[in-house]
């Protein structure tokens, strides 16, 4: 078979099957009375060897090798393709993710584009000052994709702080996108995510963070019920409670207990907690000292009670601080 008549059938091209001579790698066994090149059935199906290893990523020299060398073993060879190829899939996802980001933007000319790449590559600096002074410097001029992306994986507290502030600035889109960080299989993604929920106001953010006090990550679901318990939700109770016996942020939840306790209603709802929570039994010696002090700030007969009753507890260290504080309420 003549080389025109082996392109056409091969789909490989008489100048890249004159390459491949040229290298060795398909030789025409045969010569036609004329002197032109003639391919056996044997040269044609090692052009489909040829084709079919450089179709894996194979460099020309590699297919050579796999081709004439008997010892060669694949293994290492195809390890270093899939190393290749992921690297190749990495950089061209990143592009794309590059390419939509600046899409978001709505650029209206280059010189937008130009400021774009310009905060993006800020953005991923190493430098945690730069990446700082991109994050101020960025309320509508970054797509709020390429802040929740930041911000999630932002390790500096300085420089998350600014990526939380950029956040608040950025419309409505921003809450949604970090709720998806909230099911991050890397915890610290997921803290990232409920802290920046934390920052930004409105009643969407309010809601999606009463999603997060189920949430099976603790951390979560205590820095859900901070922000909740500062806005005023009393669905937040049952964690903070939780949080005060647990010593987990334990001041910081019985602030916000306290600042819920405005209403008697809410107030008694609080001590019955608390009161609950003693009475379980599970508390150690610290857990119940703690929640002793945590009632002190709640109004109301049924933390004066629980008080009383504390004031006469076996823990000597419990009943004092019940003691001591009962006395502050009834102005001893």
């Amino acid at each position: 078979m003549l080389i025109g008549e082996v392109a056409r059938r091969s789909g490989v091209s008489a100048r890249m099957l004159r390459h491949y001579e040229s290298l060795g790698l398909v030789r025409p066994t045969g010569r036609s009375g004329n002197g032109y090149r003639e391919y056996s059935g044997d040269d044609i199906r090692r052009i489909f060897h040829v084709e079919s290893l450089r179709s894996l990523g194979l460099s020309l020299r590699d297919v050579g090798r796999a081709l004439e060398d008997p010892g060669f073993t694949p293994s290492e060879l195809v390890d270093d393709l899939i190393l290749r190829t992921r690297e190749r899939i990495e950089s061209e996802t990143e592009l794309l993710t590059r390419l939509r980001r600046i899409g978001a933007a709505e650029p209206a000319d280059w010189q937008d584009v130009l400021q774009t790449v310009t905060l993006l590559h800020a953005l991923g600096s190493t430098s945690a000052g730069t990446r700082q002074r991109a994050a101020l410097s960025s309320v509508d001029e970054v797509p709020v994709e390429a802040l929740v992306e930041a911000v999630l994986g932002e390790s500096d507290q300085n420089v998350a702080g600014a990526l939380r502030w950029a956040l608040a600035q950025s419309g409505d889109r921003g809450p949604e996108l970090l709720a998806e960080g909230l099911a991050s299989p890397a915890p610290e993604v997921r803290k990232r995510a409920v802290r920046s929920l934390a920052g930004i106001p409105g009643g969407r953010t309010t809601e999606l963070l009463g999603d997060a006090l189920t949430h099976p990550d603790v951390v979560v679901r205590r820095y859900a019920a901070l922000e909740l318990g500062a806005r005023g939700v009393p669905d937040a109770v049952p964690t903070l409670v939780d949080m005060v016996a647990e010593e987990a942020n334990d001041a910081d939840a019985a602030d916000v207990l306290s600042a819920l306790a405005g209403s008697a209603e809410s107030a008694e709802h609080i001590a019955s907690r608390l009161v609950g929570r003693l009475a379980r039994g599970v508390a150690g010696p610290t857990a119940r000292r703690r929640l002793t002090e945590a009632l002190a700030d709640i109004p109301g007969s049924t933390a004066s009670r629980a008080l009383a009753d504390l004031s006469r507890d076996e823990d000597r260290a419990v009943a004092l601080t019940a003691a001591y504080v009962l006395g502050l309420r009834e102005g001893r």
